[in-house]
This record gives structure tokens, C-alpha cells and sequence, in this order.
């Protein structure tokens, strides 16, 4: 009898975001259990729709996307995100060099596809958002990952990062802000690493997803602005998150700096564009009105990102009550949507992180992510989602003390 196996390349493929946790989950609710799902950070499911103007430009444009598109996607959105950089302080964007593509994780992908060959060393931060770490095994990349220093607000250590270039080595990722940590790295340490980018050769690839969710005085610095014309950077972005769009698929990655040297690059991603046809064109509709925001005396501008600083104390809340659990630290989170804790293993009596998250699903009911999930070197952490309203965060970080008071005591 034959047996029909997936391919060799997915062997160290991992996204456990929606991994075994979300089938175990699934099982409850189909026996009737309800499922506090805090692994995802799918902002609708929590209330936080989008502001009607820009699902109304999608739907005046529903005629129109029937067709396909040029393959990077549609003029006036490629526009509108290069004059949203050239407004952060980036004068060379243009839109010449803007691919669109459905959401983030598709672009990282075909990036990778078109500028990864066979046992290029990519460096990526640990913890990372998985999809890096997979699109470069699944590319026949190595993933070598630097580390964040949790002491240091999860700022990456430019030192690590430096003593891991090799030969190999042909690109450097930043997360910024940061998914997991909810880390907004200072101006410091982005130069800091512009700089090893520079030195070396490499590409710098800027995931910048969350560039509008900076909190508590936080400022996003961006990548494309310390690389300067002599770095190549891919600055990655879209509409999901801060525009709370996620099903719209509206992302895009933009090239700037070093781009004399990347025609070829450009062309492989130019090829890869073509191949998909295009992106999802309905969604495209949504990003000139989107970044019509951040234009100065925009009448959208102000409550379209966090109306009311709802994101901020959510996060806020639960940091503070995660770090009253004893045996749980947690770096209070200055961007995106999570707080990611830690956890005192020899307390708690953890050994492996995912039986931790599956028994907390099992008796709390209770969906988190398990920080290896995230290429976290140690089982010592979690990922929470920070979305639903304060009053369910406090419940639902109660039931994990409760939780863990439970383990302590077995352990002790």
C-alpha cells in the first residue's frame, strides 16, 4: 500500500499557533466546553471591528476587484503606502518598489522564495513570530536566532546578533514591535542593528506589522530610516492589526536603500508576484483610506489606531496582574497585542511548555501559546492575547493563578 508523505521540507516547519493547542481546543467546544481563545490576535472575534469608512471603500470596490490586478497590486494602494513612509521620514520610498500580497506571512514567504538559497544563513530573533523561521526552513535556509534581552525590554542583544554572522549569513530579521513580546525597540539598538546589516552585506528584513500599536509613550523607529541608502531593507507592513482588518488580507513589503545592487532580487520577487497572478483584490481597496489616517489634518486621524486607549490598558491590565501571580514576571508589553510571561519551571514543576498550555486548556478552559512554540530556546514562557475587554483579561489571568497555585502545590 502506498503511503502518501508531505514533503521533506516541511520536517522542521512549525506554526503552533495553530498547532495541536487549537485542534485540542476545537475538541472541547465541540463536546460544548466555551473556549477563552487568547492565541490569536484576530481583533474582530473580540468586538474591535474596523472603522465602517474603510470597509465601505472596500465595498464601493467590490465592481472593480472582479478583475485582476497588476500583480503587485493596485496603483493608488501602492502609492499610499510608500507616501505613509515618505511621511514616517523615508524620502526614497516609491511605489515602484511596493509589492501587495495577502497579509505579512504571505510576503515573507515568497521574499524568502526569491532570495534564500540552499543553506544561506538567515538570522532570526528568538522568540520570533514562526511563520520567519518556518518560510526559511521551507526555502532550504538554516535559521539562526539571536537573542532578545528579556532584561533589557526584550531589546535584541547587538553583541549576539554580531558574533553569529558567518559566511553564510545573508539577511538579518527584526520583529518591531515585537510579536511576542510586545517589545518597541529603541532607536539604539535598531541603528545597532542597521549597522551589523552593513557591515556584513546583508539584507535587512523589518517586519514592522505593528508600527502604529506603540504604547505608553513608546515610539516606533523604522528600519528603512537607519539603514540609509547603503542597506538593502524590506520593510514589511499592512492593515490587519492596527486597522483591525485581518481578514482583509492587506499587506505589503516595500524595498529601499541599497537598491542598485538588488535588480535581480527585485526581479526573482517581480517573478514570484506573477506566478500568484496577483493578491486579493478587494482588500487592496482598504489601504488608501486607511493611511489617509496618519496624513496630518486627516479627519480619521486620532481614534482610528486605539479608540479610547482601549489596546493600551488592556495590555497594561495584564501585565500587572500577571505579575502579581507569584512565580510570573512579565515584561510590560509597549506595542502590538500580547504580553509574554515568564514562568519559574522548578515552582511550577514544567518540563515541557505545550503539556503546560494543553493542561491549562484542559482544566481552565483557557487557549495560550507556548513560548517554543515561538522558537523561545527554554519552556519557561507563554504568549497571552491581550483583546478581549479588561473585565474577561482579569478573569482569565485569575483562572491561570488559580492554575498555577494548583502546580505549585503539587510541586512543592
Amino acid at each position: 500500500m502506498t503511503i502518501y508523505r508531505q514533503s521533506d521540507r516541511l520536517r522542521d516547519v512549525r506554526y503552533d499557533v495553530r498547532g495541536p493547542i487549537l485542534t485540542e481546543a476545537m475538541r472541547l467546544e465541540r463536546e460544548g466546553h466555551d473556549v477563552l481563545r487568547l492565541n490569536l490576535g484576530n481583533m474582530r472575534p473580540f468586538g474591535l471591528d474596523a472603522r465602517p469608512e474603510i470597509v465601505d471603500a472596500v465595498a464601493a470596490n467590490l465592481g472593480a476587484a472582479q478583475a485582476y490586478s497588476d500583480s503587485r497590486g493596485i496603483a493608488p494602494a501602492r502609492e499610499a503606502v510608500a507616501e505613509h513612509y515618505r511621511r514616517c521620514g523615508i524620502e526614497a520610498a516609491s511605489a515602484e518598489h511596493v509589492f501587495l500580497g495577502n497579509g505579512v506571512s504571505e510576503l515573507i514567504t515568497l521574499t524568502l522564495q526569491a532570495f534564500v538559497n540552499p543553506g544561506d544563513e538567515i538570522l532570526v530573533p528568538a522568540p520570533d513570530y514562526p511563520t520567519w523561521t518556518g518560510a526559511v526552513n521551507l526555502t532550504g535556509g538554516v535559521p539562526v536566532h539571536y537573542a532578545a534581552d528579556e532584561a533589557n525590554g526584550w531589546n535584541p542583544s547587538i553583541e549576539d546578533i554580531e558574533s553569529k554572522v558567518t559566511p553564510r549569513t545573508t539577511a538579518l530579521v527584526m520583529i518591531n514591535p515585537n510579536n511576542p513580546t510586545g517589545a518597541v525597540y529603541s532607536e539604539e539598538t535598531v541603528r545597532g542593528m542597521a549597522d551589523v546589516a552593513r557591515r556584513h552585506g546583508l539584507v535587512l528584513l523589518s517586519d514592522e506589522i505593528y508600527e502604529e500599536l506603540v504604547f505608553g509613550g513608546a515610539r516606533h523607529h523604522h528600519a528603512a530610516r537607519a539603514a540609509g541608502d547603503d542597506v538593502l531593507c524590506l520593510t514589511f507592513g499592512g492593515l490587519s492589526k492596527a486597522y483591525r482588518v485581518c481578514g482583509y488580507r492587506a499587506g505589503w513589503v516595500m524595498a529601499t536603500g541599497a537598491l542598485s545592487q538588488a535588480a535581480d532580487l527585485l526581479e526573482g520577487i517581480t517573478l514570484l508576484s506573477n506566478m500568484r497572478v496577483c493578491p486579493n483584490v478587494a482588500g487592496q481597496y482598504a489601504i488608501p483610506l486607511a493611511l489617509e489616517a496618519g496624513r496630518p489634518g486627516s479627519p480619521l486621524s486620532g481614534d482610528i489606531v486605539d479608540p479610547g486607549g482601549v489596546l493600551a490598558r488592556q495590555l497594561a491590565v495584564t501585565a500587572d496582574a500577571l505579575n502579581a501571580i507569584p512565580g510570573v514576571s512579565c515584561v510590560p508589553p509597549r506595542g502590538a497585542l500580547y504580553c509574554f510571561p515568564r514562568l519559574d519551571r522548578e515552582m511550577f514543576g514544567i518540563d515541557d511548555d505545550e503539556e503546560f498550555v494543553l493542561d491549562l486548556l484542559r482544566t481552565e478552559h483557557i487557549l495560550v501559546t507556548h513560548g517554543t512554540g515561538f522558537n523561545w530556546p527554554e519552556p519557561d514562557h507563554f504568549r497571552i492575547v491581550c483583546l478581549p475587554e479588561v473585565s474577561i483579561l482579569e478573569r482569565a489571568v485569575s483562572s491561570i493563578g488559580d492554575y498555577l497555585d494548583r502546580r505549585r502545590r503539587m510541586a512543592a
